[in-house]
C-alpha cells in the first residue's frame, strides 16, 4: 500500500510537536503515513514553493494529489482509529467550511508569522 506523505514545518515548534505525536500514533495504527519535514526536501517536486510549504500542513495522496490545510489534517485522521470521527466531522459542510476558515485564516497565518520571525531572529527553535 502507497503512503500517504505528511509535510510539515519541523521548525514550527507547534507543527513539530504536533507531527510527533500524529506519528507516535500512526507507528502504533500501523498506518500508512509517512511524516516529511519541508525544511529537508526540494519542496518544488511537489510543486510547491518554500512559503507555500511552511506556511500551511500538505499532503500527498496515493496516486500523487496533493492536498493542504484541513483536508490534509483530515488525511492523518483517517489512517487513525480513535481519530477518524474527526476527519468524517470536518467534512460535514458547515462544520468542514468553519474549521477551514479557522485554520487558514487564523492559526495558520499565527504560526507562520511565528515561524518567520524566528527565522528573522536567527532563533530556530532547539529540537528535544
Amino acid at each position: 500500500m502507497e503512503s500517504t506523505r505528511i509535510f510539515y514545518n519541523d521548525r514550527c515548534p507547534i507543527c513539530r510537536a504536533e507531527m510527533r505525536h500524529y506519528t507516535r500514533r500512526a507507528k502504533a495504527a500501523h498506518a500508512p503515513l509517512v511524516f516529511v519535514d519541508v525544511n529537508s526536501i526540494d519542496t518544488t517536486q511537489w510543486a510547491l514553493t518554500e512559503t507555500q510549504a511552511t506556511r500551511r500542513l500538505h499532503a500527498r495522496l496515493p496516486g500523487g494529489q496533493v492536498i493542504a490545510g484541513i483536508d490534509a489534517f483530515a488525511a492523518i485522521w483517517d489512517h487513525l482509529p480513535s481519530l477518524r470521527w474527526m476527519a468524517r466531522t470536518v467534512r460535514l459542510p458547515v462544520v468542514g467550511a468553519f474549521f477551514a476558515l479557522l485554520y487558514d485564516r487564523v492559526a495558520a497565518p499565527i504560526l507562520y508569522r511565528m515561524h518567520l520571525r524566528r527565522e528573522r531572529l536567527g532563533n530556530p527553535t532547539p529540537r528535544p
